[in-house]
């Protein structure tokens, strides 16, 4: 049975089956562009399926106001370190997550309105330490920041977009003569190795059958790096072929760029209304390939054809690249939310916040980066 709470004219429940708040999580869906893909309901039940996430380890928690949606929180149980958690469902898979709300009656509310509602909706979790919201974009609405109150929050990454009405736009405002230049001389160089070919794959057994190189790609790229293989945890690969699978309900993209016929870059990309996010991108781990900037050629395809089809927004997801320096005209802040419910929660989200403060700390200097990425480089090539 859902547990309910009623706040003011709120009214909460918490219940462990996504069905059970599929129509108020397709109403508020329908009133918001969506700002992650995580924020469909088919994308998270295709992660609940391939990872076989038991129903008591889903938390979906709904509040309504005179009978309508306003907020719905899907998290995901579970345990690190000892430490009872709730945490958005796909995590670092994506570059943001978001609760799914109604803009205008959030902002309508106030900013003691907010806090009492997120209170209301937290109130049912009496069997978690600590509620740990990674990476929520700041959301604004009429100027009115919609998630300031939502526990305490620390800065993060900045997510990086594309948003533009055609190639030529993006073209006009991102490459100046110099870059168009070194773009030319860039696939002059890979047309040298052989022929070159572009393609756009979606859902179904041909786009099956490219995820398996895509995988490859990475891992060598993670590897080189020093770093562990987010694609190697139990369930993520086979999350990430049903999505693409036909039927799964999510309109999955992959661009694959071939060298006589050989995948040498993909993107792998999911599709919400008019905006495309991209998960993954993968090059060939060749040295000799990687002269001509196969990534990037990959990504100079990409946007010479995604917005004359009809995409408005090309999220690239979180941290700065090459490639998103060069192509992003929107940036967008993220925070991490800490909600601590016990003393051992305290504890947690006060030892993750001062990690976070540290990294970012890392990052302002990159002499320290390269460091340390030297380092763990090294260490993870001697204990691979």
């Amino acid at each position: 049975m859902p547990a309910s709470r009623a706040s003011s004219a709120v009214a909460v429940r918490l219940v462990h089956d996504l069905e059970a708040v599929a129509a108020a999580w397709d109403a508020l869906a329908a009133r918001a562009p969506a700002q992650s893909p995580a924020q469909s309901r088919a994308f998270i039940a295709s992660w609940v399926a391939a990872l076989g996430v038991a129903p008591t380890d889903q938390y979906y928690v709904v509040a309504e106001r005179n009978g309508f949606p306003v907020a719905l929180l899907p998290l995901l149980r579970r345990r690190a370190h000892g430490v009872r958690l709730l945490s958005f469902f796909a995590g670092p898979h994506v570059g943001c997550d978001v609760p799914l709300v109604d803009p205008a009656v959030l902002a309508e509310l106030g900013s003691v309105g907010r806090a009492a509602l997120w209170s209301a909706m937290l109130a049912p979790l009496v069997d978690v330490d600590v509620v740990y919201l990674k990476s929520i974009p700041t959301l604004l609405h009429d100027g009115v920041d919609l998630f300031a109150e939502l526990g305490q929050s620390v800065a993060a990454e900045t997510l990086y977009r594309a948003e533009f009405e055609s190639f030529d736009a993006a073209d006009r405002l991102q490459r100046n003569k110099s870059r168009r230049k070194h773009d030319r001389q860039q696939g002059d160089r890979l047309a040298a190795m052989g022929e070159v070919g572009f393609e756009e794959q979606r859902n179904g057994p041909v786009a099956q059958a490219v995820l398996e190189t895509m995988f490859a790609q990475r891992a060598s790229r993670f590897r080189d790096m020093g770093i562990d293989n987010p694609f190697e945890c139990p369930g993520i690969r086979p999350f990430y072929a049903s999505l693409a699978a036909t039927g799964s309900g999510t309109d999955v993209v992959l661009h694959i760029l071939r060298l006589d016929g050989e995948i040498v870059a993909v993107r792998y990309n999911v599709v919400v209304g008019d905006r495309m996010f991209c998960l993954i991108s993968s090059m060939s781990a060749d040295p000799a390939i990687q002269s001509g900037s196969p990534g990037k050629q990959c990504l100079l395809r990409v946007m010479q054809t995604v917005f004359d089809t009809g995409t408005r927004v090309f999220d690239m997801g979180a941290g700065l690249t090459d490639e998103k320096r060069h192509w992003c005209n929107v940036q967008v802040p993220v925070r991490h939310h800490y909600v601590p419910l016990s003393p051992v929660g305290d504890l947690a989200a006060g030892a993750h916040y001062l990690w976070q403060r540290l990294r970012q700390w890392l990052k302002a200097s990159p002499r320290i980066m390269a460091a340390v990425r030297h380092v763990r480089g090294r260490l993870k090539r001697a204990m691979p």
